[in-house]
């Protein structure tokens, strides 16, 4: 809970749709806290373009002098130690730029809750603060059609980067609400409109229990 409201982690596998369902909370008068929108501007902050630079020179930056993400995403996939590395780098500041937008909403009555859009979210027991966590499902022949058209990955880069990841199966079974996103739009914002009644009614049961 924060400033009286529930904090809803979103879970699931790589092209599942987790931030359209965040999304479709935000709709619903959530605060939607998006890792990978703050690390982007992370990206352009001088003191992280500096520390990049000092690790892996020009390789990671476009002619225009910006964060190249592909190339970045090249050289953590390729090695474990580069990639904690950046995740002990950024962690800290995503966490704190989170922080301070919900701070900045704490006063606010309209707030229904914070959502936690988060890809690592159970792999860095960031699920251990939130008081609901929603697992977003879907088939792999869906996110593979997804990601290929978003992000031209094939399937062997879908897998790779899904097999450094905990196991689906065990987020799914950590997860305390299950939304299937493998129909329209409409069909997802039904559930969450469902998901985000429940979670608010089931609130003081689970404060209870803690």
């Amino acid at each position: 809970m924060f400033a009286g409201k529930p904090i809803i982690g979103i879970a699931g596998g790589i092209g599942s749709g987790k931030s359209r369902v965040a999304q479709f909370f935000g709709e619903l008068g959530c605060i939607v806290l998006n890792a990978d929108a703050q690390v982007r501007e992370l990206y352009r902050d001088p003191v992280v373009k500096q520390t990049l630079r000092s690790w892996w020179g020009d390789a990671v930056f476009t002619p225009a002098g910006e964060v190249d993400r592909s190339a970045v995403a090249g050289k953590i996939f390729a090695d474990p130690d580069e990639r904690r590395r950046l995740e002990q780098l950024l962690h800290p500041l995503v966490t704190r730029d989170r922080d301070a937008a919900m701070r900045a909403s704490a006063n606010d009555s309209s707030v229904a809750g914070y959502v936690w859009d988060i890809p690592l979210l159970f792999e860095n027991d960031l699920h251990r603060q939130c008081d609901a966590v929603v697992f977003v499902e879907a088939p792999l022949e869906l996110r593979l059609e997804r990601v290929r058209a978003d992000r031209g990955w094939s399937r062997a880069q879908l897998l790779e980067r899904e097999n450094l990841q905990m196991p689906l199966d065990k987020k799914r079974e950590m997860s305390d609400y299950i939304l299937r996103n493998s129909a329209d739009a409409s069909y997802a914002r039904s559930q969450v409109r469902e998901l985000l009644t429940r979670i608010l009614a089931d609130l003081p049961g689970r404060l209870n229990e803690g």
